[in-house]
């Protein structure tokens, strides 16, 4: 139990104090929805989507990972203050490592399973612009989405969830957070 709390003490503080990294750009793909107020009566959002902090490259400075399997690198993480200083979230290669990619309203997701950045899956995040997450007034409205999973492989669970999340990634309430909602910050942490 100790170290369940230990951990999430680390996370929690390598968030609120978490730098960016320079070695991949951050390019978020773009997105289009529709909101509408009638039937008939829509405006296109033009909206972008972003890689949830969890699935990106955590490194030092030199390029050296800060979490490896299930243990943080204890030359940069010897303790949460150390870590949140020492390592950076950096940008992710969507297409090419993610299997992310979009085409005007539809954002598809391949499973990434060969070459040199093999992945276990993506989770992504809608974006109201590079710096905030889209923020859903759903109190009497509707929300409809199509899915298709007919091409999803035996044993990968395809979902959509609707979750509390601060709408800048949390840049405002931790100064030192350069990351927030650009480079995927969750929830309120």
């Amino acid at each position: 139990m100790s170290s369940r709390i230990a951990l999430a003490s680390l996370l929690l503080s390598v968030a609120s104090g978490q730098g960016i990294g320079t070695l991949t750009p951050e390019v978020h793909p773009p997105l289009t929805w529709q909101t509408c107020t009638a039937y008939g009566s829509c405006t296109t959002i033009a909206g972008k989507v972003v890689l949830d902090s969890n699935w990106r490259w955590l490194h030092s400075s030199t390029g050296t990972n800060c979490y490896t399997g299930n243990t943080w690198n204890p030359t940069f993480c010897p303790d949460n203050v150390s870590c949140a200083q020492n390592c950076q979230l950096d940008g992710a290669d969507y297409s090419g490592t993610y299997g992310a990619t979009t085409t005007g309203n539809a954002l598809r997701l391949n499973f990434v399973t060969n070459g040199a950045n093999r992945n276990v899956g993506s989770r992504m995040f809608l974006m109201a612009d590079d710096s905030n997450y889209q923020m859903l007034t759903l109190l009497n409205r509707e929300f409809t989405f199509d899915v298709d999973v007919s091409h999803l492989p035996c044993g990968l669970n395809g979902a959509l969830y609707l979750i509390s999340m601060a709408k800048d990634g949390g840049a405002s309430l931790y100064p030192n957070n350069k990351a927030g909602a650009k480079y995927g910050k969750s929830k309120t942490h």
